[in-house]
């Protein structure tokens, strides 16, 4: 096993957006937007989890490489069915920031769902209806 050899690449500006969505009972939407989560605001500790974990990629992720990142920016938003959830991150490297983006969308919906689990759960403790979905990169530019 090892990780990618990338020394002999040159460093250019990359940057990716990757997005995923959390399927929420429409209850729970309904105390997300009246501000009655008894944890905070489940909005808000997603894109600072989702910050977080594009820093922690590296860790999470076996073969990655660390990357100096440069910006990362972390959106989520209740929608019809739950919210969503979008990360960018840039770098000048020599190898993507795309997986970095991805580890943040799932770490801050990760986050999100444990916000509001206890909302979330039926009556045997189970979660029927919630489920992390679509989770993909929108894009990905490198500089030529």
């Amino acid at each position: 096993m090892k990780m990618v050899d990338i020394s002999d690449k040159r460093e250019v500006s990359r940057r990716a957006t990757a997005i995923g969505e959390i399927k929420l009972k429409q209850e729970t939407c309904t105390l997300i937007k009246a501000g009655k989560i008894e944890k905070g605001d489940p909005l808000t500790v997603a894109e600072i989890s989702a910050i977080n974990g594009v820093k922690e990629s590296s860790r999470l992720l076996t073969f990655s490489h660390q990357i100096p990142l440069e910006s990362v920016t972390a959106q989520a938003k209740l929608t019809d069915s739950g919210a969503s959830l979008v990360v960018s991150a840039s770098a000048h490297y020599r190898t993507g920031v795309e997986m970095d983006a991805l580890t943040g969308v799932a770490i801050g919906l990760l986050n999100l769902w444990d916000m509001v689990k206890k909302y979330e759960k039926d009556e045997e403790g189970q979660y029927p209806s919630t489920v992390v979905h679509n989770l993909r990169v929108l894009e990905k530019v490198k500089e030529k």
